[in-house]
């Protein structure tokens, strides 16, 4: 099943609407969605890696956009809708220890769970049930996302080459190493705070 998924994705990715549906999974990830974009910019970028830059900018403008979002979620909506997709990841206990981590971090909070494998919604949340500062959380969240997703094309763009034949020999393998990376950023967070 997840190499028919990724032999999918590498076919989809010359597809016009590819990006589009990239777009909408990145902007998802960021307020609500629980799996991240990589999972459709590193088959894209393999297919094409003359776009990977441009598949990371649409990723970092969606990704942003879609923080909005979570951030209007947890401004605005905190005591339903946030709460719940807190207790959905089972993570309410850490937010109240992340909000408040919020008064004196909150800049480095934002640059670096921005960057990791952390759930970037819950930065995006957190931000607004804090409220931080919209244009300086908008601008650090540019930084973050447009530097994680540069690196992954800076990758791509590079090494596409060598990093299809480890996906095409190990495909189970990596598709595992992601998944133990996804569900331990959220255990990170769960111990953290």
């Amino acid at each position: 099943m997840l190499r028919k998924t990724y032999d999918w994705m590498l076919k989809i990715a010359e597809r016009p609407a590819a990006p589009y549906v990239m777009g909408a999974v990145s902007f998802a990830e960021s307020s609500f969605f629980p799996f991240p974009p990589d999972i459709m910019l590193v088959p894209m970028a393999l297919a094409r890696p003359d776009r990977a830059w441009t598949y990371a900018a649409i990723c970092t403008i969606t990704s942003v956009a879609g923080g909005l979002v979570g951030y209007a979620i947890g401004a605005l909506l905190y005591d339903t809708l946030g709460q719940w997709l807190f207790s959905l990841y089972g993570l309410e206990s850490g937010a109240e220890a992340f909000r408040a981590a919020y008064a004196q971090y909150g800049l480095w909070i934002i640059l670096l769970k921005g960057f990791t494998p952390i759930p970037y919604k819950l930065v995006t949340i957190t931000s607004g049930f804090a409220g931080y500062d919209l244009l300086t959380f908008t601008i650090l969240s540019l930084i973050t996302r447009g530097a994680r997703f540069a690196l992954l094309a800076a990758l791509l763009a590079r090494y596409g080459e060598p990093i299809k034949g480890v996906l095409d020999r190990h495909l189970g393998k990596v598709a595992l190493v992601l998944i133990l990376t996804i569900v331990g950023g959220f255990a990170a967070v769960k111990l953290i705070y």
